[in-house]
Protein backbone atom coordinates (compact mmCIF):
# COMPACT_ATOMS: atom_id res chain seq x y z
CA UNK A 1 0.00 0.00 0.00
CA UNK A 2 1.54 3.44 -0.84
CA UNK A 3 0.20 6.48 0.83
CA UNK A 4 -0.86 9.57 -1.02
CA UNK A 5 0.93 11.91 1.55
CA UNK A 6 4.07 13.66 -0.13
CA UNK A 7 6.92 12.32 1.78
CA UNK A 8 8.71 14.70 3.74
CA UNK A 9 11.89 14.18 4.37
CA UNK A 10 13.32 12.90 0.73
CA UNK A 11 15.75 15.52 -1.28
CA UNK A 12 13.85 18.66 -2.25
CA UNK A 13 10.87 17.94 0.32
CA UNK A 14 11.66 21.75 1.54
CA UNK A 15 10.39 23.25 -2.07
CA UNK A 16 11.97 23.94 -5.19
CA UNK A 17 15.45 24.71 -5.56
CA UNK A 18 18.11 25.14 -8.11
CA UNK A 19 18.06 26.48 -11.55
CA UNK A 20 16.41 25.54 -15.07
CA UNK A 21 19.08 28.04 -16.92
CA UNK A 22 16.71 31.15 -18.60
CA UNK A 23 13.66 29.24 -17.89
CA UNK A 24 14.35 29.17 -14.43
CA UNK A 25 11.11 31.16 -13.25
CA UNK A 26 9.09 29.54 -16.35
CA UNK A 27 6.54 26.97 -15.37
CA UNK A 28 7.77 23.55 -17.39
CA UNK A 29 4.70 22.50 -19.37
CA UNK A 30 1.96 20.04 -18.03
CA UNK A 31 2.58 16.65 -18.60
CA UNK A 32 0.72 13.16 -17.89
CA UNK A 33 2.59 12.29 -15.15
CA UNK A 34 2.33 16.19 -13.73
CA UNK A 35 -0.80 17.78 -15.54
CA UNK A 36 -1.01 20.62 -13.46
CA UNK A 37 1.68 23.71 -12.95
CA UNK A 38 4.41 22.88 -11.01
CA UNK A 39 5.33 24.97 -8.22
CA UNK A 40 8.25 27.80 -8.59
CA UNK A 41 11.51 27.67 -7.66
CA UNK A 42 11.42 28.89 -4.00
CA UNK A 43 15.40 28.90 -3.81
CA UNK A 44 17.73 29.73 -6.58
CA UNK A 45 20.74 31.55 -7.36
CA UNK A 46 19.97 32.88 -11.12
CA UNK A 47 18.35 36.11 -10.84
CA UNK A 48 14.79 37.22 -12.29
CA UNK A 49 16.77 39.27 -14.79
CA UNK A 50 18.95 36.91 -15.97
CA UNK A 51 16.52 34.26 -16.60
CA UNK A 52 13.59 36.22 -17.77
CA UNK A 53 14.72 39.48 -20.19
CA UNK A 54 12.45 42.18 -20.67
CA UNK A 55 10.15 40.88 -23.20
CA UNK A 56 7.15 42.63 -24.85
CA UNK A 57 3.82 42.17 -23.39
CA UNK A 58 1.25 39.89 -25.39
CA UNK A 59 -0.69 41.56 -27.85
CA UNK A 60 0.89 44.65 -27.33
CA UNK A 61 2.50 45.15 -30.30
CA UNK A 62 -0.81 44.20 -32.41
CA UNK A 63 -2.39 47.62 -30.78
CA UNK A 64 -2.47 49.66 -33.20
CA UNK A 65 -2.05 53.82 -31.92
CA UNK A 66 -4.99 55.75 -31.63
CA UNK A 67 -4.72 59.17 -33.97
CA UNK A 68 -4.67 61.81 -32.22
CA UNK A 69 -8.39 63.60 -32.62
CA UNK A 70 -8.22 67.07 -33.77
CA UNK A 71 -11.39 68.29 -32.12
CA UNK A 72 -14.13 70.95 -33.41
CA UNK A 73 -11.92 73.02 -35.33
CA UNK A 74 -8.82 70.88 -35.28
CA UNK A 75 -5.69 70.84 -37.27
CA UNK A 76 -5.36 70.42 -40.94
CA UNK A 77 -7.53 72.69 -43.07
CA UNK A 78 -10.10 73.02 -40.33
CA UNK A 79 -7.33 75.54 -38.25
CA UNK A 80 -6.42 77.40 -41.07
CA UNK A 81 -9.90 77.97 -42.67
CA UNK A 82 -10.70 79.24 -38.49
CA UNK A 83 -7.88 81.07 -37.69
CA UNK A 84 -8.26 82.96 -41.44
CA UNK A 85 -12.08 83.83 -40.85
CA UNK A 86 -11.33 85.11 -37.23
CA UNK A 87 -8.03 87.33 -38.37
CA UNK A 88 -9.92 89.23 -41.19
CA UNK A 89 -13.07 89.30 -38.45
CA UNK A 90 -10.59 91.03 -36.08
CA UNK A 91 -9.72 93.15 -38.72
CA UNK A 92 -13.02 94.16 -39.60
CA UNK A 93 -13.90 95.01 -36.54
CA UNK A 94 -11.03 97.11 -35.38
CA UNK A 95 -11.13 99.63 -39.03
CA UNK A 96 -14.69 99.75 -38.08
CA UNK A 97 -16.66 97.89 -40.56
CA UNK A 98 -17.85 94.88 -38.78
CA UNK A 99 -16.78 91.37 -39.02
CA UNK A 100 -17.12 91.17 -42.75
CA UNK A 101 -17.69 95.04 -44.65
CA UNK A 102 -20.46 93.74 -46.12
CA UNK A 103 -22.49 93.22 -43.04
CA UNK A 104 -21.65 97.00 -41.82
CA UNK A 105 -25.00 97.89 -40.93
CA UNK A 106 -25.31 95.43 -38.36
CA UNK A 107 -23.72 97.30 -35.47
CA UNK A 108 -25.97 95.68 -32.67
CA UNK A 109 -24.99 92.54 -30.17
CA UNK A 110 -27.40 90.57 -32.40
CA UNK A 111 -25.70 91.57 -35.81
CA UNK A 112 -22.27 90.34 -34.13
CA UNK A 113 -24.16 87.35 -33.24
CA UNK A 114 -25.76 86.34 -36.59
CA UNK A 115 -22.23 87.01 -38.00
CA UNK A 116 -20.24 84.40 -35.34
CA UNK A 117 -22.56 82.10 -36.21
CA UNK A 118 -22.26 81.96 -39.59
CA UNK A 119 -18.88 81.57 -39.25
CA UNK A 120 -19.46 78.59 -37.15
CA UNK A 121 -21.63 76.90 -39.64
CA UNK A 122 -19.21 77.81 -42.72
CA UNK A 123 -16.25 75.94 -41.01
CA UNK A 124 -18.28 73.20 -39.82
CA UNK A 125 -19.28 72.37 -43.20
CA UNK A 126 -15.98 72.69 -44.53
CA UNK A 127 -14.57 70.33 -41.72
CA UNK A 128 -17.12 67.77 -41.90
CA UNK A 129 -16.27 67.83 -45.98
CA UNK A 130 -12.79 67.55 -45.45
CA UNK A 131 -13.25 64.53 -42.70
CA UNK A 132 -14.69 63.09 -44.92
CA UNK A 133 -11.72 62.70 -47.59
CA UNK A 134 -9.57 62.14 -45.17
CA UNK A 135 -10.73 59.72 -42.46
CA UNK A 136 -9.13 56.12 -43.49
CA UNK A 137 -10.77 53.26 -43.61
CA UNK A 138 -11.15 50.78 -40.53
CA UNK A 139 -8.29 47.88 -41.56
CA UNK A 140 -9.93 44.74 -41.67
CA UNK A 141 -8.49 42.80 -38.67
CA UNK A 142 -7.73 39.19 -39.50
CA UNK A 143 -7.88 36.19 -36.71
CA UNK A 144 -5.80 36.71 -33.80
CA UNK A 145 -2.71 33.67 -34.05
CA UNK A 146 -2.39 31.61 -31.11
CA UNK A 147 1.58 32.83 -31.39
CA UNK A 148 2.27 31.43 -27.47
CA UNK A 149 -0.25 28.65 -28.21
CA UNK A 150 2.22 26.01 -26.92
CA UNK A 151 1.32 22.32 -27.34
CA UNK A 152 0.79 20.31 -23.79
CA UNK A 153 2.35 17.35 -23.79
CA UNK A 154 1.44 13.65 -24.43
CA UNK A 155 1.44 10.76 -22.67
CA UNK A 156 4.49 8.46 -21.22
CA UNK A 157 7.12 7.41 -23.55
CA UNK A 158 5.97 3.95 -23.77
CA UNK A 159 8.80 1.58 -24.91
CA UNK A 160 11.47 3.41 -22.77
CA UNK A 161 10.81 1.42 -19.58
CA UNK A 162 9.03 -1.83 -18.49
CA UNK A 163 7.51 -2.52 -15.47
CA UNK A 164 6.71 0.53 -12.46
CA UNK A 165 10.00 1.37 -12.95
CA UNK A 166 10.02 2.39 -16.68
CA UNK A 167 10.81 6.23 -16.76
CA UNK A 168 8.04 7.10 -19.54
CA UNK A 169 6.53 3.75 -19.30
CA UNK A 170 3.11 4.72 -21.01
CA UNK A 171 -0.16 5.72 -20.14
CA UNK A 172 -1.53 2.40 -18.88
CA UNK A 173 1.07 2.76 -16.06
CA UNK A 174 0.78 3.76 -12.34
CA UNK A 175 -0.43 2.20 -9.62
CA UNK A 176 -2.94 -0.88 -9.67
CA UNK A 177 -2.67 -0.24 -13.51
CA UNK A 178 -4.89 2.90 -13.41
CA UNK A 179 -4.55 4.99 -16.53
CA UNK A 180 -2.83 8.33 -16.05
CA UNK A 181 -4.53 11.67 -17.13
CA UNK A 182 -3.76 12.36 -20.39
CA UNK A 183 -1.88 15.60 -21.06
CA UNK A 184 -3.36 17.08 -24.53
CA UNK A 185 -0.26 16.23 -27.01
CA UNK A 186 3.49 15.84 -27.20
CA UNK A 187 6.53 17.02 -25.57
CA UNK A 188 8.27 20.32 -26.25
CA UNK A 189 11.73 18.02 -26.86
CA UNK A 190 14.44 20.07 -28.72
CA UNK A 191 17.13 17.67 -28.11
CA UNK A 192 16.21 14.41 -29.53
CA UNK A 193 16.03 12.57 -25.22
CA UNK A 194 17.19 8.86 -25.97
CA UNK A 195 16.15 6.11 -23.81
CA UNK A 196 19.89 5.78 -22.55
CA UNK A 197 19.35 9.58 -21.41
CA UNK A 198 15.67 8.34 -19.54
CA UNK A 199 17.69 5.63 -17.65
CA UNK A 200 19.86 8.25 -16.46
CA UNK A 201 17.49 10.28 -15.46
CA UNK A 202 15.58 7.33 -13.37
CA UNK A 203 19.29 6.20 -12.29
CA UNK A 204 19.43 9.69 -10.94
CA UNK A 205 16.66 9.78 -8.82
CA UNK A 206 17.47 6.51 -7.24
CA UNK A 207 21.32 7.79 -6.68
CA UNK A 208 20.84 11.43 -4.99
CA UNK A 209 17.76 9.26 -2.10
CA UNK A 210 20.24 7.47 -1.12
CA UNK A 211 23.13 9.67 -0.98
CA UNK A 212 20.62 12.17 0.73
CA UNK A 213 19.46 10.11 3.19
CA UNK A 214 23.08 9.12 4.14
CA UNK A 215 23.63 12.49 4.56
CA UNK A 216 26.66 11.87 1.56
CA UNK A 217 27.54 15.92 0.31
CA UNK A 218 30.39 14.16 -1.83
CA UNK A 219 28.25 11.46 -3.53
CA UNK A 220 26.01 14.38 -4.03
CA UNK A 221 28.14 16.35 -5.59
CA UNK A 222 28.76 13.48 -8.06
CA UNK A 223 25.04 13.88 -9.20
CA UNK A 224 24.27 17.14 -8.88
CA UNK A 225 24.98 20.72 -9.62
CA UNK A 226 27.15 22.63 -7.01
CA UNK A 227 23.66 24.69 -6.43
CA UNK A 228 21.59 22.22 -5.97
CA UNK A 229 24.05 20.45 -3.24
CA UNK A 230 24.36 23.91 -1.24
CA UNK A 231 20.68 23.52 -1.26
CA UNK A 232 20.37 19.81 0.42
CA UNK A 233 23.62 20.79 2.80
CA UNK A 234 21.13 23.51 4.16
CA UNK A 235 18.06 20.98 4.77
CA UNK A 236 20.22 17.98 6.15
CA UNK A 237 21.99 20.81 8.67
CA UNK A 238 18.07 22.42 9.54
CA UNK A 239 17.24 18.07 9.93
CA UNK A 240 20.29 17.90 11.77
CA UNK A 241 20.12 20.95 14.01
CA UNK A 242 16.43 19.14 15.07
CA UNK A 243 17.87 15.88 16.31
CA UNK A 244 17.35 13.95 13.64
CA UNK A 245 18.25 11.74 10.65
CA UNK A 246 16.13 11.17 7.72
CA UNK A 247 16.48 7.59 6.52
CA UNK A 248 15.03 6.89 3.12
CA UNK A 249 14.69 3.61 1.29
CA UNK A 250 12.64 1.50 -1.51
CA UNK A 251 13.00 4.05 -3.90
CA UNK A 252 10.80 2.90 -7.64
CA UNK A 253 9.34 5.06 -10.38
CA UNK A 254 5.88 4.07 -10.84
CA UNK A 255 5.97 6.75 -14.03
CA UNK A 256 7.50 9.55 -15.74
CA UNK A 257 7.70 11.71 -18.65
CA UNK A 258 9.79 14.24 -20.70
CA UNK A 259 8.57 18.09 -19.78
CA UNK A 260 10.92 19.92 -22.03
CA UNK A 261 14.43 19.69 -23.73
CA UNK A 262 16.34 22.19 -24.93
CA UNK A 263 19.86 23.62 -25.23
CA UNK A 264 21.44 27.38 -24.54
CA UNK A 265 24.55 27.69 -26.15
CA UNK A 266 26.87 24.47 -25.02
CA UNK A 267 24.71 23.44 -22.26
CA UNK A 268 21.60 20.92 -22.68
CA UNK A 269 18.77 21.34 -20.33
CA UNK A 270 15.70 18.62 -19.52
CA UNK A 271 13.11 18.71 -17.37
CA UNK A 272 11.29 15.13 -16.56
CA UNK A 273 7.95 14.51 -14.51
CA UNK A 274 8.44 12.04 -12.15
CA UNK A 275 6.20 10.01 -9.68
CA UNK A 276 7.91 7.68 -7.64
CA UNK A 277 7.05 5.91 -3.84
CA UNK A 278 10.07 5.29 -1.38
CA UNK A 279 9.84 4.71 2.41
CA UNK A 280 10.58 7.37 4.31
CA UNK A 281 11.47 6.99 8.24
CA UNK A 282 13.10 10.03 9.92
CA UNK A 283 14.86 8.84 13.21
CA UNK A 284 16.08 10.10 16.24
CA UNK A 285 19.81 10.92 15.78
CA UNK A 286 20.43 9.32 19.44
CA UNK A 287 18.17 6.71 20.21
CA UNK A 288 17.78 5.74 16.10
CA UNK A 289 13.98 5.60 17.43
CA UNK A 290 11.24 6.34 14.56
CA UNK A 291 9.85 10.29 15.64
CA UNK A 292 7.76 9.89 12.19
CA UNK A 293 5.55 8.27 9.62
CA UNK A 294 6.53 4.16 8.97
CA UNK A 295 9.39 2.16 8.82
CA UNK A 296 7.35 0.19 6.19
CA UNK A 297 4.79 2.25 4.71
CA UNK A 298 5.65 3.51 1.28
CA UNK A 299 4.59 7.62 0.39
CA UNK A 300 4.27 8.59 -2.70
CA UNK A 301 5.46 12.01 -4.41
CA UNK A 302 5.71 13.96 -7.44
CA UNK A 303 8.34 16.04 -8.86
CA UNK A 304 9.89 17.77 -11.92
CA UNK A 305 13.44 17.33 -11.79
CA UNK A 306 15.86 19.39 -14.31
CA UNK A 307 19.22 17.58 -15.19
CA UNK A 308 21.90 19.90 -17.30
CA UNK A 309 24.70 18.80 -19.13
CA UNK A 310 27.79 20.17 -21.44
CA UNK A 311 27.17 18.52 -24.45
CA UNK A 312 27.77 15.25 -24.78
CA UNK A 313 28.47 15.29 -21.20
CA UNK A 314 26.90 13.82 -17.81
CA UNK A 315 23.70 14.54 -16.90
CA UNK A 316 23.20 16.57 -13.89
CA UNK A 317 20.71 17.55 -11.29
CA UNK A 318 20.33 21.04 -11.69
CA UNK A 319 16.49 21.90 -10.24
CA UNK A 320 13.74 19.62 -7.97
CA UNK A 321 10.16 21.53 -8.57
CA UNK A 322 7.07 19.68 -6.73
CA UNK A 323 4.62 18.70 -9.22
Amino acid sequence: MVTASVAEARAGRSGGMGSRGSRTYSAPPPTATAPTQAAPLQRSTTQPSAAQPNAAQPGMAARPATPPRSGLFGGGFGTALMGGLLGAGLFGLLSGSGLFGGLSGLGSILGLLLQVGLIVGLVMLAMRFFRRRQEPAMAGAGPMGNGMNRSALGGGLGGLGGGLGGLGKGLGGGLGGAPAPAAPATPVDELDIQPSDFEAFERTLIDVQAAYSNEDLNALRRLATPEVVAFMAEDLASTAAEGHINRLSDVKLLQGDLAEAWREGDVEYATVAMRFSLIDTPLDRETNKIVAGHAELPSEATELWTFRRSKGGKWMLSAIQQG
